[in-house]
């Protein structure tokens, strides 16, 4: 039976790391879609969402019959849990990622505002979080755990240097930049946003590493 508890758990783990590559890849297409200002990758992202949806679902399910036939206790029960909480941060995220599409295609049809430079850093900063807030996950390691939740204000702070840009530079400057500079800022809310939920991760990877709370307690990190 606890053989057969480690192969499930080591399914899991497959199964999220699968989940969790489609949605890297989201977050990239999705800002290649806007540096090319792509209407049919946006539309595909859109799409392809059906599929990170649909594993989301199969991970749940997964989780609830290891919680049902297996009754695990301790630091199993730990792990299944945050693997339950990783799954659904993981679908936020690609529904973000589905957001920045939508907004693609709002203004692939326009002259961007404003060269592109911070907000692919972003989106960079958000890909490297949500890897390694995963590869904590799988490699059970605090340390990499830590590192991401207090990168999170790197993130923070690219996301008010773009917002200083469009509005100070462009939207008060010009208002008739509006309609074209919006759609960037979120854009960059919703990059911020992915990098908000990697650091949720890390905080539940914490906790079933340590059995420590750090959710709201950066103090204790």
């Amino acid at each position: 039976m606890e053989r057969h508890l480690d192969e499930e758990l080591s399914k899991l783990n497959t199964n999220l790391l699968k989940m969790a590559a489609l949605v890297e890849e989201a977050i990239h297409r999705s800002i290649e879609a806007l540096k090319k200002r792509d209407k049919d990758l946006a539309q595909k992202i859109i799409d392809d969402d059906q599929e990170i949806d649909e594993m989301e679902i199969q991970i749940e399910e997964e989780i609830i019959d290891l919680l049902a036939l297996f009754q695990p206790m301790a630091g199993d029960l730990r792990l299944i849990t945050t693997g339950m909480h990783i799954n659904a941060e993981l679908e936020r995220i690609a529904d973000l990622t589905v957001n920045i599409a939508q907004r693609v295609l709002e203004v692939a049809d326009q002259p961007l505002v404003m060269p592109l430079v911070e907000i692919p850093r972003l989106a960079n900063q958000a890909k490297l979080m949500v890897r390694r807030a995963i590869d904590a996950f799988v490699n059970q390691k605090e340390d990499i755990a830590k590192n991401v939740i207090l990168s999170d204000k790197d993130s923070n702070k690219l996301r008010t240097v773009i917002m200083k840009e469009l509005i100070n530079d462009c939207m008060v400057k010009d208002g008739t930049t509006a309609p074209r500079a919006v759609p960037l800022l979120l854009v960059a809310r919703d990059l911020e946003r992915i990098c908000d939920h990697a650091s949720s991760i890390a905080e539940d990877v914490i906790y079933m590493i340590k059995a420590k709370v750090v959710k709201h307690h950066r103090e204790r990190l």
